[in-house]
C-alpha cells in the first residue's frame, strides 16, 4: 500500500481528484486530496493574507497532524510550487514528488514568473482575487483542453473559486531545505507535451526544463489536456500507481 496526497492546481480543490482518490482506494492504496486554504470549501478562509506560505503549512499540516510516512506527493499545475515547498520541508516523509503538469519553481521565483505577470495582473479582482479565466483565455494561455467534454466544463466552471494572489506572488524559498529537495526522487507525469518534446527542452537546457535531467528524475506521458484528473482520472490513478 502506498499512501498519496494529491494537491490541486489553481482555482481547484479536493473535489478535483475525487475520481482518482477513489480509484487508487480501489487498488488498495491510501489517498488524501486536500483543499489549500482559500479555495473550494475553504474559500471563507480566502483574504489578502493568504500566501505561498500557507498553502506549504496547509500540505505539511496534512502530512504531520495524519502521520504519514513514504509519502507520494502530487501536485497539479499551479499547485507545483507548494508541494516543491511542501516537499522540501517535510523531506524526512516524503518518497517521491510527482509534477503532472507541472514542475519544481526554482528556489527564489515565484509561481507568476512562470505562469506570465501580464496575464494574470489583468484579470485580477479586488486587488488579490485571480479568478479562472475563461475557456478561451486558458486556452490562449496554452493550456490544452483536451479531453474535457460538457460534463467536465460545467464542473470545473460550478466549483472553481478565485485564487488568493499571494499564493503565486510571494516565491518559493527553500533555504536550507534545498538540499534535502534535490535529493527527493522525483516524477514529470506530461499531459498536454508530447514526451518527446519535453525530452528535447530538457537537452537544449531551456530554463524550465534543464533541472529535469538529473539521476532523481523520471518521465511519464498520459495523452490528454491539461486536467488528466477529470479527463483521464482513472487512467492517472493507474499511472500514479505504477509510480509506486
Amino acid at each position: 500500500m502506498t499512501t498519496y496526497v494529491l494537491v490541486p492546481g489553481l482555482w481547484l480543490g479536493a473535489w478535483a481528484w475525487q475520481d482518482v482518490a477513489a480509484a487508487l482506494r480501489g487498488m488498495g492504496h491510501e489517498a488524501h486530496p486536500l483543499t489549500l486554504t482559500g479555495l473550494a470549501d475553504r474559500a471563507h478562509l480566502a483574504s489578502p493574507a493568504v500566501d505561498l506560505d500557507t498553502h506549504i503549512r496547509d500540505i505539511t499540516g496534512l502530512v504531520e497532524s495524519e502521520d504519514l510516512n513514504d509519502v507520494v506527493l502530487v501536485g497539479h499545475s499551479g499547485g507545483g510550487a507548494a508541494v516543491t515547498g511542501a516537499a522540501a520541508r517535510a523531506a524526512g516523509r516524503v518518497a517521491r514528488v510527482v509534477y503532472v503538469e507541472s514542475g519544481p519553481v526554482p528556489d527564489g521565483m515565484a509561481p507568476i514568473d512562470l505562469t506570465g505577470r501580464e496575464f494574470v495582473e489583468k484579470r485580477v479582482e479586488d486587488g488579490w482575487r485571480y479568478p479562472m479565466p475563461s475557456w478561451d483565455e486558458l486556452e490562449e494561455s496554452g493550456a490544452s483542453l483536451d479531453g474535457l467534454g460538457e460534463r467536465e466544463r460545467a464542473l470545473m466552471s460550478a466549483r472553481a473559486t478565485a485564487q488568493p494572489l499571494g499564493t503565486i506572488t510571494q516565491p518559493l524559498v527553500l533555504g536550507d531545505a534545498a538540499a534535502s529537495f534535490a535529493a527527493l526522487p522525483k516524477t514529470l507525469v506530461s499531459c498536454s507535451f508530447p514526451l518527446a518534446q519535453v525530452k528535447e527542452l530538457i537537452a537544449t537546457g531551456h530554463p524550465f526544463f534543464a533541472s529535469l535531467s538529473g539521476p532523481e528524475w523520471s518521465l511519464r506521458e498520459l495523452q490528454t489536456g491539461h486536467w488528466p484528473m477529470l479527463s483521464r482520472p482513472d487512467d492517472l490513478a493507474m499511472l500514479l500507481a505504477e509510480l509506486a
